[in-house]
């Protein structure tokens, strides 16, 4: 076991600001990938784009006129690393395509066990866990309850964008 501390990120959002724990050892791929996101700014100015109050809350691809930003290579699916999607996680946002994440994350604001490692087929593969909010659980928990509607083809989107100001390795 690796005797360093495991990174830290601070979201600073236009709802306050969320400090995550990343889980390198659990979820290497997935840690390394979103660590060269905030690196690059990717995530600056970007929005959550996807507020579901009592499942989640996902940003990091949109901009907030819903133009997705360009990202790199999909990354490896780790779900099957025994973290759970529980209140506060972080996990990888993807298509059905199980190795298909790239810069899209959500932090669950419930326990959603159904988003869990089950197995190796693609419709039990789950969604790989890699952090958790460590601080500002009342910033997400101010997002969650932003009032939401149909915005250029998508559902659940904030009426009022909710902006990733600023992302940084603490």
């Amino acid at each position: 076991m690796s005797s360093e501390p495991n990174p830290r990120v601070l979201l600073e959002t236009s709802k306050g600001n969320i400090t995550i724990e990343l889980f390198k050892e659990k979820a290497p791929i997935s840690v390394k990938n979103f660590l060269n996101y905030v690196a690059e700014g990717h995530y600056d100015g970007l929005i959550f784009h996807r507020v579901i109050n009592g499942f989640m809350i996902q940003g990091g691809g949109m901009d907030e006129n819903m133009q997705p930003k360009k990202t790199k290579f999909a990354i490896k699916n780790e779900a099957a690393n025994g973290l759970k999607n529980l209140t506060g996680t972080l996990a990888m946002a993807r298509t059905a395509v199980v190795d298909s994440a790239t810069s899209q994350f959500f932090i669950n604001i419930a326990d959603n066990a159904f988003l869990d490692y089950k197995g190796k087929r693609p419709e039990d593969y789950g969604y790989a866990v890699f952090g958790q909010v460590v601080e500002g659980m009342e910033t997400v928990e101010a997002i969650k309850a932003v009032k939401t509607g149909n915005k250029a083809g998508h559902a659940d989107v904030p009426v009022e964008a909710v902006f990733i100001t600023k992302a940084s390795a603490l």
